[in-house]
């Protein structure tokens, strides 16, 4: 009924019971828009909240099916500004690799700065079955640095790019200061 957003509110619940000092990251859904679902999360207070853009918006709809692009800024947008915790950072991925152009990936990240997201994760798109989609290209290794200078230029506080980064990659050390 909720999208499971009660679990992941039980979830950071627990782990402030017993481990109180540690940073509590949660990547969620976009909950189809309900923003009841998405306040029951904030209302747990994580340090990071989490929704993965995944590509850019013209192939969103091949990626992501059930997914609306602009439904993915507006969940970061709101989660950054319903937060109850007010040092609470905001993080998006986006996978490369899809056929996206240049100007579509800056698109995207200018829209997700648009969103207040701050921190970022780029990586290559990998194939992980043959049933979903194929890879169209391998992204050079200096294009994944570009992008993550790209980003510090818009103003992202943290940014790991690179082939195998994840959504989840170094998330502790994503979060430390001196990345």
């Amino acid at each position: 009924m909720d999208g499971g957003a009660s679990y992941f509110a039980a979830c950071i619940k627990e782990l402030r019971k017993h481990l109180p000092s540690a940073v509590v990251e949660v990547l969620t859904p976009d909950f189809n828009g309900d923003m009841a679902s998405l306040n029951t999360v904030l209302e747990a207070v994580p340090d990071i909240y989490n929704h993965n853009i995944e590509t850019v918006e013209r192939l969103t709809p091949s990626v992501r099916s059930r997914a609306n692009y602009r439904r993915s800024l507006d969940v970061l947008r709101y989660a950054k500004e319903k937060r109850w915790n007010a040092s609470m950072k905001t993080k998006s991925g986006l996978m490369l690799g899809l056929s996206e152009t240049r100007k579509e990936i800056t698109h995207t990240l200018q829209d997700l700065r648009s969103s207040h997201c701050d921190y970022l994760t780029i990586g290559q798109y990998l194939q992980p079955s043959t049933r979903h989609l194929t890879v169209q290209s391998f992204v050079p290794i200096e294009d994944f640095q570009f992008w993550k200078e790209e980003a510090f230029r818009l103003g992202f506080e943290r940014v790991a790019s690179g082939p195998l980064v994840r959504s989840s990659y170094f998330a502790d050390q994503l979060h430390s200061p001196g990345v």
